[in-house]
């Protein structure tokens, strides 16, 4: 009987994760044939039950008004508890809410917060974000030291072309405004930050 106790709830916590994956693999499956409101029923089923991917999908539903109607709020509701779980891609919506003022006040301290977080995480768009804060002293105090480093984390990490020449043309940019030693020091930082 005790054997039983312990097994149950492990059939539990594995049906409940199969059942996460099907709702959200059914949802991008809706998604992907242009079904938007299939796709937002089934995510938010998974969502409401946890899954943070889930969450980061209806949160961008609701920003671009993909199968409900545009509503900021929500996508920032759906962004932090993803964020909170830990969702880089969320953290870094979340940072771009704040950063505009999109279901929230505007500030860009908080942008600042969520975006290093999803910088932690490699997210390259979430660094090269970090960059343009730094570069301009939003929500942080400007440095081009630390702009430059964040740029070029960003090329390295970057996951396309696009994202790779974007983060490289700014790192450039920011470096014609600094002298040799600094561009050492952010190049030295850089390297401390790809190490951790």
């Amino acid at each position: 009987m005790k054997q039983l106790l312990l097994v149950l709830p492990l059939v539990a916590l594995l049906t409940t994760t199969v059942s996460f994956a099907g709702d959200f693999e059914d949802g991008w499956a809706a998604f992907q044939r242009g079904d938007t409101k299939t796709a937002m029923a089934l995510w938010k089923k998974a969502a409401v039950q946890g899954d943070a991917v889930a969450q980061n999908h209806l949160g961008v539903m609701y920003k671009k008004g993909q199968g409900v109607p545009q509503d900021y709020k929500q996508a920032v509701f759906w962004y932090r508890k993803a964020a909170e779980h830990g969702d880089g891609h969320a953290q870094y919506n979340l940072g771009v809410a704040y950063a505009r003022g999109e279901g929230v006040p505007q500030d860009y301290k908080q942008a600042v917060f969520w975006y290093y977080k999803a910088a932690k995480q490699g997210l390259d768009r979430a660094q090269n974000n970090l960059g343009f804060m730094y570069a301009n002293g939003r929500g942080v105090r400007q440095n081009y030291i630390e702009a430059h480093k964040w740029y070029e984390a960003a090329a390295v990490d970057a996951t396309d072309d696009e994202a790779r020449k974007a983060a490289t043309k700014n790192r450039d940019d920011i470096a014609k405004q600094m002298t040799p030693a600094q561009i050492a020091e952010a190049q030295e930082r850089a390297r401390q930050w790809k190490k951790k």
